[in-house]
């Protein structure tokens, strides 16, 4: 028997491998074809630019684009959606071009097309990878019904600081489970690429854009080595290992060069030590950017920059197509290089089968039966409802009771149906997600009002310049005033307008936007039992709340299923299991901050408090408001008995972590129970705690159970002063809890 599995595993192998040869073959013997423009062609990206199931641009900047894609000098396009305009551009390429190159089509399906899951950085808070994948595979299968056969996600850039927009768009601050579900997305949206269901996914931004200077989007980023080998890269790597099929570079500079002309991130570490054999896409713009950056002196040093330093697509700088020729020509950039890269992006089309069918994703009859399918509102329902974090229980004032109850709702986003959407949404319609209000009159038993007390922003979001926060209209106090008085409990939905996060979308002050602190503290004055629920992109700071309000739950932007998996959570039909992903700060001043800090010389010493001279802030905690990995349930989970099977190991052995973990309530509940460890002396000096392992536990009423974890030399690895990934022999520590403060600790030693 096992030779037979053998034979069958090394005849998979083999199989993969002939593929893949032949694959090569046929992009090789396609490219010994091409002319020198057609082959530029397959690098240069448009965005849409007319309806495309209309009449054909005459003059102008469209009449050209039109050209060149009749010409074969257009290798992909984004931002064109429906089966019928993307036909209609897939048979220009495929029956109007003299080689019938079809065209990719990107589009950045983010957290879903029409049917919308939780934004990324809520979904990370479910430390559920079969579920994120889930969510990533509902997605793509969407997108695909609707011709679209790429996507710009997943965001595995590692972010600190609660100040960038984008904090929405990735998983958070933690590079060990940031390499978790970047694996999940990209295997879920890929998948098996010969199927008409999946999409090749984009690993961006590479690299460092996560650390931008002050949170303030687009900004340079200034790391060192260490930082970028053991935080930054760390996913990235893990995401070619993963398959997918292209990267997309950065906006910032790194070490003084801009991600997009950056040869040691593209050539040498990319496509060099990681051997990734896709291909790299700008971003929007990015390669004329080179020329305000101040590395390029203009458009054609831009594309010539760009290209020989492995940035192989051009997105909508559209110099790729005007100046490679005659850069090549001029003996600026060789042929060979542009090669390379068209060799790249013919193979990924190739894989996804578009030359064999290139109109496998243009099927109107399919895509009408795909798009909004009830199993996909089931599947982003699951997905939100396992987003949201519980914060805060006091008094037990969660679940709510389900009858004989005066409830009162407050908040203009307790009755929004487009801000639960959140940013990066497309193709969604809008007002299309179920509000906190409507998921809460499902429930019959209690008398619900509501009043909206006070507008979060005021006018358009989503392509104003400037997001404008309601500071002065109260006309909605007393209303909301008068409503809680009357009611046994409050339900107040505060927090962001979808837009006030994603990119563009930095902030400097990350407390409850506008008039909304307020309108919590004049409520609280006349009822004291209020159910705060948060809506929002990114981490936000609210000491007050967090002192004075009994109950506080994180429910982030949830999709289209939003009000629906609040209520039921709130109601405790579903027992809330969620983790945060970021730390959550006390005040903006505390950013950047994240739990896997170093210690300094002189680390917090509040045992002694007449001594000044040490790391602290004079006018705030250094603790966090909530710490990475925090998040409660109405279940009441016990940790004990941290036990080793031995004290010491060597390169091929492991030690054994085991924990006994006890429910001890009579809810059901789950809990993500968290390993992580320090190295207490290291050639770089090494993080207070780091996470290495993470488990999903169900336990019934009173029922426990003992988690085991097992600690080797990968785990323990790091990129060392020898400028490599190794493990150094030495003293460790090893923390077991229920989030990044865990107390039940144990030591261990690694022996070389």
């Amino acid at each position: 028997m096992k030779i037979y599995i053998r034979v069958i595993f090394l005849l998979t192998i083999l199989s993969g491998y002939s593929q893949e040869k032949n694959t090569d073959k046929k992009v090789d013997d396609l490219l010994k074809k091409m002319t020198l423009n057609e082959k530029i062609g397959q690098l240069n990206q448009y965005s849409g630019f007319w309806d495309f199931t209309g009449p054909v641009p005459k003059d102008g900047d469209a009449a050209k684009k039109y050209q060149d894609i009749k010409s074969g000098l257009v290798g992909a396009m984004l931002n064109v959606k429906g089966v019928k305009n993307i036909y209609k551009l897939q048979k220009i390429a495929v029956e109007e071009t003299r080689l019938g190159i079809p065209l990719l089509f990107g589009y950045d399906i983010i957290h879903g097309y029409k049917t919308i899951s939780p934004i990324p950085l809520a979904e990370s808070a479910s430390w559920d990878l079969l579920a994120i994948q889930k969510s990533a595979e509902i997605a793509a299968e969407e997108a695909a019904a609707a011709g679209i056969n790429w996507t710009f996600a997943p965001m595995i850039d590692v972010t600190r600081d609660a100040r960038w927009g984008r904090v929405m768009e990735g998983a958070g601050e933690d590079t060990f489970l940031g390499i978790k579900i970047a694996e999940a997305r990209i295997k879920g949206f890929q998948g098996n690429l010969s199927s008409n269901k999946n999409i090749i996914a984009c690993a961006k931004h590479f690299a460092g854009y996560g650390f931008a200077e002050a949170g303030k989007e687009y900004n340079t980023v200034d790391v060192s080595n260490e930082t970028l080998q053991n935080i930054i890269f760390p996913p990235f790597k893990a995401a070619v290992a993963a398959g997918v099929r292209s990267f997309m570079n950065s906006f910032n500079q790194l070490n003084g060069i801009p991600a997009t002309g950056n040869k040691y991130l593209q050539r040498d570490i990319l496509k060099g030590a990681w051997d990734f054999q896709g291909f790299v896409v700008s971003d929007w713009g990015s390669i004329k950017e080179l020329v305000t950056h101040g590395y390029a002196k203009d458009n054609i040093h831009a594309a010539e920059i760009a290209i020989n330093a492995g940035s192989d697509m051009d997105m909508e700088s559209n110099v790729y197509i005007k100046y490679l020729n005659d850069l090549v020509k001029n003996g600026k950039v060789n042929e060979s290089t542009i090669d390379d890269a068209v060799r790249r992006v013919l193979k990924v089309k190739f894989e996804l089968g578009l030359f064999e069918n290139p109109y496998k994703y243009c099927d109107e009859a399919y895509e009408k039966a795909t798009i909004g399918k009830p199993e996909f509102q089931e599947g982003v329902l699951d997905m939100a409802k396992k987003s949201i974090v519980l914060l805060k229980n006091e008094i037990n004032l969660l679940p709510l009771k389900k009858s004989g109850q005066k409830i009162a709702l407050i908040g203009a986003l307790a009755n929004d149906k487009n801000s639960p959407l959140g940013n990066w949404r497309l193709a969604a319609d809008d007002h299309s997600a179920i509000s906190v209000l409507e998921g809460l009159q499902k429930y019959k038993g209690n008398q619900l009002t509501y009043a909206k007390g006070a507008d979060v922003i005021v006018g358009e979001t989503r392509f104003a310049k400037e997001v404008k926060v309601n500071t002065t209209d109260k006309t909605g106090f007393e209303e909301a005033i008068a409503t809680a008085k009357n009611a046994n409990v409050v339900i107040m939905v505060l927090g962001e307008n979808g837009f006030q996060s994603g990119e563009g979308r930095s902030r400097t002050d990350i407390g409850l936007p506008g008039v909304q602190q307020e309108l919590l503290e004049a409520v609280y004055a006349v009822n004291k039992n209020i159910v705060l629920v948060l809506n929002n992109g990114r981490p936000l700071a609210f000491p007050w709340a967090a002192e004075h309000v009994p109950a506080i739950v994180e429910a982030w932007q949830l999709g289209t299923q939003s009000g629906n998996a609040i209520a039921e959570v709130l109601y405790g039909d579903y027992n809330p299991s969620g983790k945060l992903t970021m730390t959550f700060p006390r005040n903006v001043g505390q950013l950047p901050i994240y739990y896997n800090y170093k210690s300094t010389g002189r680390p917090m010493q509040e045992k002694d408090p007449d001594v000044v001279f040490w790391s602290h802030y004079i006018d705030e905690k250094d603790n966090p408001l909530y710490p990475f990995g925090y998040g409660l349930s109405y279940s009441k989970f016990e940790y004990s008995n941290i036990q080793l099977d031995k004290i010491s190991f060597s390169e091929n052995g492991n030690i054994k972590v085991s924990v006994d973990l006890k429910n001890n309530s009579e809810i059901i509940g789950k809990e993500v129970v968290q390993l992580y460890i320090r190295d207490l002396v290291g050639s770089f000096a090494r993080p207070v705690k780091e996470l290495k392992g993470f488990e999903m536990v169900e336990l019934k009423p009173f029922e426990s159970k003992t988690i085991t974890f097992i600690i080797n030399q990968k785990t323990i690895e790091f990129y060392t002063a020898n400028s490599k990934w190794e493990a150094e022999p030495g003293d460790f520590k090893v923390f077991v809890g229920g989030n990044s403060e865990a107390t039940l600790e144990a030591d261990f030693q690694y022996l070389k």
